[in-house]
């Protein structure tokens, strides 16, 4: 490979990544997830930890998805993993809603007024058991 395909594909690969992480901080900032979080926790002191716990959490993201690592580890260590994962996508998705205001206008729709707690909890259940039937089919098959 010649030197100026190697250094275009540098370029494209810092300036895609540069652009999908800029894209997903303007995605936190806008949902405000890290302030909320702190509020909501009342740990408005530790803002600095969440802010860099996202920070680390995006670069491991990166460098596995550039690796691919096989990690050789006990099956009882992924059950943690998976669950801080699940309420990361949890919370986010709860951030997003919240901001859209999306619920109240999707439970008049569908005209379950005063059981808002039914669809959230099919909305639960829905992705617990997606999750379980992802990593129990597709995962081990």
């Amino acid at each position: 490979m010649t030197t100026i395909k190697i250094l275009t594909v540098l370029f494209v690969g810092l300036s895609s990544g540069l652009a999908v992480g800029s894209g997903f901080v303007a995605f936190l900032t806008v949902l405000g997830v890290i302030p909320r979080l702190t509020q909501l926790s009342k740990t408005m002191k530790m803002i600095h930890q969440y802010e860099w716990a996202v920070v680390i959490g995006a670069l491991t993201g990166v460098l596995a998805s550039l690796r691919d690592p096989t990690l050789y580890i006990s099956s009882y260590f992924l059950i943690p993993l998976g669950i801080t994962g699940g309420i990361f996508i949890g919370m986010l998705a709860a951030a997003l809603t919240e901001v859209l205001n999306v619920l109240p206008i999707l439970v008049k729709r569908i005209r379950l007024d005063g059981q808002i707690i039914i669809l959230i909890m099919a909305i639960v259940f829905g992705k617990i058991f997606g999750a379980i039937f992802q990593w129990l089919y597709f995962v081990h098959h």
